[in-house]
């Protein structure tokens, strides 16, 4: 049974003390000692299939030790936005991936440079076969990038450039503190608290929150567009110095997509637009409203605002995912059980939602904050959907797991709708019915239009970037004119500093990091 549920995450199993650990000091230290061993390791490669065979499992033992490493900091800043020690542990985590990606270029200077004949050879190892794939993909992508003492280079000044512009925004972005007046009470809000109390049932609350989500947003938009602008220019240099054209390659590469899938996609999304904005527009009409405004779009229906418990949350969950593969429940249930999700509602924590993995100890660990909404519900679902799909790909080697996004958001989107129809399904009356219907419709909006409204921003601003720095008022501007074509211009009032408040764009491990959603 799954009962009074803990709704904060267990970090210590990996390594106790938090952002103090000395275990985890420790595993940093050994972490440094093997990346230097590994470049001389790769260095020294010949045409000796045995040296081969060990450089290529020592790379991908330091690259599960990494992504171990890189979750843990990345747990304890979402949990406290204001843990400076965990601030630290995040330069220091990014210093031991600068010096692991500049092992892999040495990898790949190696496999470009190994005999057509050596090469097959290798890939014919059966101890090798499972990734045989990604070998073949590398030595591909290798003869792409810029001489192997560049990219290192880039690898090297990406840490204190690239990366730290985004930990800039992050550390902004999470100080950011939303006064609300609820109740003749003054609430200081997280920006997680916040985007829940946006689907609140009462529309004067959702509107006096929507301003004040707002006029923090612009209280330091300066300093998101100065990260987001440096961002940019970074990408955009490093992409014109390896002569490529098209600011999508990465992410088209990163997703092992072609640019004609992404834009039948998107043809796709377009040609069934208007049956979303009859959605919206029935929508308004249930709501009683002249206008649907942005923070109208995840209103739930009626005057009623119906919360789930944490535990019936969990127990909903765990019975839809049972229908549909026992293993998926169980993997659900040792995740609330074992305290692998961190969901308190609390002030300090960072927003949004997501699943990680601790490939070393075969875990993941999931961040929500949960207010008992329906969206809620979905989102823990969602994230669980990654948990579950990281279970089954945990006994392949290290870089098979590295799977794209467009996949990763497949399977979590696809637990999202086991759940979504199932609380549709098991409605016991027309209105509970109508309203679940509308939950799942909110969750359609959302992957089809501002999905779509987040890609032709960024699309857009990067071609602006090359002109030079986009100023705040333009960003604002940019923005709404997504919004309005994503939207056909279906809603009201819009959300101009979006593009400050959405933590996706300034992600520096994954560009455009938008339509792998829609994918999904």
């Amino acid at each position: 049974m799954l009962k009074n549920l803990e709704q904060r995450w267990d970090l210590d199993v990996f390594f106790p003390g938090g952002s103090k650990s000395p275990q985890f000091a420790e595993f940093l230290q050994s972490l440094e000692q093997d990346l230097q061993k590994a470049a001389q390791v790769v260095a020294d490669l010949g045409e000796s299939l045995p040296d081969w065979l060990t450089a290529i499992n020592l790379v991908q033992d330091l690259g599960k030790r990494l992504r171990h490493a890189s979750a843990f900091v990345a747990c304890l800043n979402a949990q406290n936005v204001k843990d400076t020690d965990a601030q630290v542990l995040t330069g220091r985590v990014q210093q031991l991936n600068a010096a692991n990606a500049s092992v892999l270029t040495s990898l790949d200077e190696k496999i470009s440079a190994l005999p057509e004949e050596k090469w097959n050879q290798l890939l014919a190892e059966p101890e090798l076969g499972p990734i045989a794939f990604n070998l073949q993909e590398r030595r591909l992508r290798a003869s792409q990038m810029l001489p192997p003492e560049q990219e290192k280079l880039v690898n090297s000044l990406s840490v204190n450039g690239y990366h730290g512009w985004s930990q800039l925004y992050n550390l902004v972005a999470g100080n950011l503190v939303i006064p609300v007046e609820h109740e003749g009470k003054t609430l200081h809000l997280s920006a997680g608290q916040a985007a829940n109390w946006m689907s609140h049932a009462d529309r004067n609350v959702r509107q006096h929150v929507f301003e004040r989500w707002e006029q923090a947003w612009a209280s330091i938009a300066d300093s998101c567009a100065l990260a987001l602008n440096n961002l940019a220019g970074y990408r955009l240099n490093l992409y014109a110095a390896r002569r490529w054209e098209n600011v999508l390659q990465e992410p088209m590469e990163q997703n092992r997509m072609r640019l004609e899938t992404l834009e039948a996609m998107w043809s796709a999304v377009e040609s069934r637009r208007p049956r979303l904005v009859q959605y919206l527009e029935r929508k308004r009409e249930l709501l009683g409203l002249p206008g649907l405004s942005w923070h109208d779009v995840n209103a739930p229906l009626g005057s009623s605002d119906t919360r789930l418990t944490y535990d019936q949350a969990a127990a909903f969950i765990v019975d839809q995912f049972d229908k549909f593969d026992p293993e998926m429940a169980q993997i659900a249930i040792k995740a609330f059980k074992e305290r692998w999700i961190e969901s308190e509602d609390r002030p300090g924590k960072r927003a949004g939602g997501f699943c990680t993995s601790f490939p070393v100890a075969k875990q993941s660990r999931i961040f929500v904050t949960f207010s008992g909404t329906m969206g809620n519900l979905a989102t823990l679902a969602h994230e669980l959907g990654h948990c579950y799909h990281q279970h089954l790909m945990n006994e392949l080697p290290p870089m098979a797991q590295r799977y794209a996004m467009n996949v990763a958001e497949t399977a979590s989107t696809f637990a999202e709708l086991i759940t979504m129809d199932a609380a549709a399904d098991a409605a016991t009356d027309e209105k509970e019915r109508l309203s679940l219907i509308d939950d799942k419709m909110q969750r359609a909006v959302a992957l089809l239009m501002n999905i779509q409204c987040r890609f032709l921003f960024e699309t857009r601003f990067y071609e602006e970037r090359k002109q030079g720095m986009v100023s705040v008022s333009r960003l604002n501007e940019l923005m709404v004119e997504a919004q309005k074509e994503a939207f056909a211009d279906s809603l009201s009032e819009y959300h101009p500093h979006f593009w400050a408040s959405k933590l996706h764009f300034y992600n520096t491990n994954v560009p455009f990091y938008n339509f792998p959603y829609t994918f999904g």
